[in-house]
Order: C-alpha cells, then structure tokens, then sequence
C-alpha cells in the first residue's frame, strides 16, 4: 500500500525481485521506487519482505536536534507493516527489522537500495472475519 502522502503520485504494486530504492518525492514524504524509474511509487502489501543492500539508515525522530541527525537500524531485512491505524492523519507506512525495530518508511534516507524477496500469502477474509471489522465479503 502507499501512505496517504503519495494519493497524487502515479503508483504500482511490488513485484517479487524488484530493484528498489529508497526515494523523497516532491510531496516531501519518502517512499520506494524502482531503480532508474523515480517518477513512480512503488506500493507494498502488508507482509512483503525486503532485504536492503547494508545496514538501514533513517532520520532519528529527533532530528531537528544536533546530536539526533542520523540513527542506524542494525539490520537489513524487513517486513512492510502499516503502524498507528487508529491515526488517519500520520503516517502508517513502516518496515519492521528482524532485530524488532520498526521504523516509519518516510524516515528513511533516499538512496538506500532493496530487493522484494517475498509478497505476502493473499488472505481471503471469512464472513465471521470481515463482520468484526465491518466490511463487506464478496465470496465466490
């Protein structure tokens, strides 16, 4: 999926083995887009695995102060997660390290290079399912 920040920029889902790169669009949010294409979001499904080229670097959240510019995460596999869904006017789009720290997808430094290892198992939601969040099933 693709934060409500990038609604205004031509978008297309992730493919297993697609060449990413970590990019700051002209609506002043970041994103991924393809390698040599920068004019086109690319959208990821809760659950997609990445793996970036080196260790992740990303704006800490305190960087407006001198001693907070820059943090690094530890690690260079993710899985995509939307976070803070009960907040509709923030930022939901966010990567989830496998040394458990998850880090919003606007906070990441442009440039930083990733390959989608893995899409996530499609899940067809049960009647019973989509009742309890209030959303209509079409089965068939």
């Amino acid at each position: 999926m693709c934060d409500y920040s990038l609604h205004g920029v031509a978008s297309r889902p992730a493919k297993v083995g697609d060449k990413l790169i970590t990019h700051e669009f002209p609506s002043f949010t970041s994103g991924f887009t393809a390698i040599g294409d920068p004019d086109v979001a690319i959208c990821l499904m809760p659950g997609t695995e990445l793996a970036f080229e080196e260790n992740v670097t990303h704006n800490h959240p305190l960087s407006l102060l001198p001693w907070f510019r820059f943090g690094e995460v530890g690690a260079n596999m993710a899985r995509f997660r939307q976070i803070n869904m009960e907040q509709p006017c923030v930022h939901h789009d966010a990567l989830e390290f496998a040394n458990g720290k998850v880090v919003l997808l606007t906070r990441l430094h442009p440039g930083q290079r990733a390959t989608v290892l893995q899409l996530p198992a499609m899940h067809q939601p049960t009647t019973t399912e989509a009742s309890e969040y209030g959303a209509s099933v079409a089965i068939g």
